[in-house]
């Protein structure tokens, strides 16, 4: 089980800081990699850059919570909701259920 873990590559949990302006506020927040990459997708899916992208969930957190408390740990958890999702759509493969559709 291990090696599905320790297997990943290193760039993968290599943390970056990157700067936003959020609100008008100039910001840094460090993340690993994996989620950048995550982040990105959502906001080319979106349809928006991810400096937009990253904007407008704070603007959405903060209108429905009236404040927004530990923003990178919200980022990461976003990437886990829309990870775990994106895997529940697609199709089980495994053994069992290919020899089921083969019957």
């Amino acid at each position: 089980m291990c090696r599905l873990f320790a297997h990943q590559p290193q760039r993968d949990y290599e943390s970056q800081t990157r700067s936003l302006r959020i609100g008008g506020h100039s910001t840094s927040i460090r993340l690993e990699m994996a989620f950048w990459d995550t982040l990105e997708e959502i906001a080319a899916k979106e349809g928006m850059s991810l400096a937009k992208f990253v904007t407008t969930l704070y603007a959405e957190v903060l209108d429905h919570h009236g404040e927004v408390k530990n923003f990178a740990s919200l980022l990461r958890c976003s990437c886990l909701i829309y990870r775990a999702k994106a895997t529940a759509a697609l199709p089980d493969f495994t053994a069992a259920a290919i020899m089921d559709a083969a019957e």
